[in-house]
């Protein structure tokens, strides 16, 4: 990779919009590499761009940066990802995206049925766990996981 080809850790915040101390913690997290110039300045690599604009939009949607890192180490650090590399990568957090965008709209659903509906009833109210009877079915918000209350199942 030719000098010219590095950019300044400067010119890396203007263009991703983060301050430099933040390129500075994301390098020293492992989730992006620079080299040092004669000076000892750090240049880091045009594609450092698309990490970055990953991580900083990955974090917009909650992703911690462990499992940004988990996504990233399947492509390159130090040299440019080929299209395959993100390919991969996306097809891979594709399929979380989709996941995690089922799981939300599930509990959208399930929050406006109980909330928006105005009835205040909660002998119809599909959280509403009368003698705890999720209980036999696992920990956790059963209704919301999917299950359903005993009265639904048999109407089935």
């Amino acid at each position: 990779m030719k000098s010219t080809d590095l950019l300044p850790i400067g010119q890396v915040a203007e263009r991703t919009g983060l301050a430099v101390s933040a390129v500075r913690f994301y390098e020293r997290f492992g989730l992006l590499s620079s080299q040092r110039n004669e000076a000892g300045h750090r240049r880091f690599a045009r594609s450092t761009l698309r990490r970055l604009s990953f991580v900083v939009f990955a974090q917009r949607l909650g992703y911690s940066l462990e499992e940004i890192k988990q996504q990233l180490d399947t492509v390159p650090l130090d040299a440019a990802p080929s299209d395959s590399d993100w390919e991969r990568l996306s097809t891979r957090f594709g399929a979380e995206l989709d996941e995690r965008i089922a799981g939300l709209q599930l509990l959208r659903s399930k929050l406006a049925g109980c909330i928006g509906c105005g009835c205040l009833s909660l002998q119809h109210c599909q959280i509403y766990n009368f003698d705890d009877e999720a209980h036999e079915l696992g920990s956790g918000p059963r209704w919301l996981l999917g299950d359903e209350p005993a009265e639904h199942q048999s109407s089935r």
